[in-house]
């Protein structure tokens, strides 16, 4: 099993690279963001505690008796009048030794309760800023000074103000919320951006793919199309390489061609020479004959290797297409010109148009030719071709009214060279050819009982894809 298919996938690869920075980026954001919020909320919070506690000491003085006095009607904030309501103010007397006196003058809002802070060394002036509990238990945010004033000389004041927390805390909790919310719809929408990109990214090579199909099944030659910049040097290249493979397989099958007739021409000078040799009374016979048999082999042999080295040549070079129809009606037609002494009824109405083989017509041709040429010498009135194809296959049939073959001879009928009936011409070549250009495609040659009465071959071959 592969756990890690993005190791082998460029999707795969885009995709988790993108997530993983997307993920991380939305979370420092957020951590960020709501920090950045937080500290600031707080930071108003403790200034507006500022302001308050600003004005609570513009208020303080001190009356005839020497003792603190705090006008509240000058207080502009009414909460410092409601009872529990959050805000509140106290002033603790310091004396010389240290000792305090907590809750020397209170905020009505705190009733008869008092704020109870820890020691604490303050300057003249200057600002502490604590966390503490409120009469009823809230988290409350306290700001204090200390300052000098009254009789005896010296005698030190701690004022301070504060304010619950709960309500800073909760808009905070909120934005925290709103924050996550709104990040985790932003991060869909980028990942549905992500997918997107990839997918639009990616997509040419999908129409790569097409189009390697495509000259894969021999619907094209070469790779068609329109392609990104960064990927058209890979096109030119591949089909820089079909193009010489295309050379390559053309000047082979041309110099086969070339040693072929070659050998073909000296060939013939014997055989004609050979025969009328055998015309001659004085003449050698047996010579003649001994050299029209060895010229015949030897154009067998041409015309076996001949046919086996074109179709391993072409054996899956990419475009190749041939038409059925075409090829079959043709050979019939040269058939029944060859045989039209013994009046043959050729049929051909069931070879459709759109059945294509994905091989050279030359091929296809030699096949068909050898199958149609042996039905006709062994047919007594009546020759059938047909075909069909599904799924890449392509099937022909070509049968005959003949006397067939029986089942324990037609795996010797497909060897090289084996003649089962010695009355009739041939080189016993043909059905072996044919079986063995179908094995070079991919295909089986399968002889059977036709319909008809004789003998039905069974061609399959590979079709073009749709």
């Amino acid at each position: 099993m592969n756990w890690f298919p993005w190791r082998h996938s460029l999707r795969w690869r885009l995709l988790g690279a993108t997530l993983a920075g997307l993920v991380l980026a939305l979370l420092l954001a957020g951590v960020w963001l709501s920090g950045l919020f937080r500290t600031h909320v707080l930071h108003q919070f403790e200034a507006t505690l500022t302001q308050q506690l600003e004005q609570l000491t513009a208020q303080l003085d001190i009356d005839a008796t020497g003792q603190p006095v705090i006008d509240a009607r000058a207080l502009s904030d009414p909460r410092w009048q409601k009872p529990y309501s959050g805000l509140y103010w106290q002033l603790d007397r310091v004396s010389a030794d240290g000792q305090t006196r907590v809750g020397a003058l209170r905020s009505r809002s705190l009733w008869d309760s008092s704020l109870a802070l820890q020691a604490d060394a303050l300057a003249d002036g200057a600002l502490h800023t604590h966390e503490g509990r409120g009469p009823q238990g809230e988290l409350l945010l306290i700001r204090e000074r200390t300052v000098g004033l009254g009789e005896p000389a010296g005698a030190r004041w701690r004022l301070m103000v504060a304010a619950d927390t709960r309500d800073t805390l909760l808009a905070v909790a909120e934005f925290r919320g709103i924050l996550t919310a709104s990040l985790l719809v932003l991060g869909t929408l980028l990942v549905l951006a992500a997918l997107a990109q990839v997918a639009v990214g990616l997509a040419p090579l999908r129409a790569l793919q097409r189009a390697l199909g495509r000259v894969r099944e021999g619907q094209e030659a070469r790779l068609q199309g329109r392609f990104p910049a960064e990927v058209q040097p890979l096109i030119d290249d591949f089909n820089g390489v079909l193009d010489r493979n295309a050379e390559v397989v053309a000047r082979a099958r041309t110099q086969a061609g070339n040693l072929a007739h070659a050998i073909k021409t000296p060939l013939a000078v014997l055989g004609q020479a050979a025969a009328q040799s055998l015309r001659q009374p004085q003449s050698d016979h047996q010579l003649a004959g001994l050299v029209q048999e060895q010229v015949d082999t030897a154009r067998r042999q041409v015309d076996w290797h001949l046919a086996r080295s074109r179709a391993a040549a072409a054996h899956r070079l990419p475009g190749q297409r041939t038409a059925v129809a075409p090829v079959a009606t043709g050979l019939v037609r040269v058939m029944q010109r060859v045989h039209a002494a013994r009046s043959i009824d050729m049929d051909t109405t069931n070879l459709p148009e759109a059945l294509a083989f994905a091989g050279e017509t030359q091929d296809l041709q030699d096949m068909l030719g050898n199958l149609i040429d042996n039905a006709c010498k062994w047919a007594l009135s009546a020759v059938r071709v047909s075909a069909s194809g599904a799924a890449g296959v392509l099937n022909v049939w070509v049968e005959d009214d003949g006397p067939g073959i029986d089942d324990t001879a037609r795996a010797t009928a497909l060897a090289r060279g084996t003649r089962l009936d010695e009355s009739v011409p041939g080189s016993g070549l043909g059905l072996a050819i044919v079986d063995e250009l179908a094995h070079l495609y991919g295909g089986k040659l399968r002889l059977g009982t036709s319909a008809l009465g004789g003998l039905r071959a069974e061609l399959s071959l590979p079709a073009p894809q749709a």
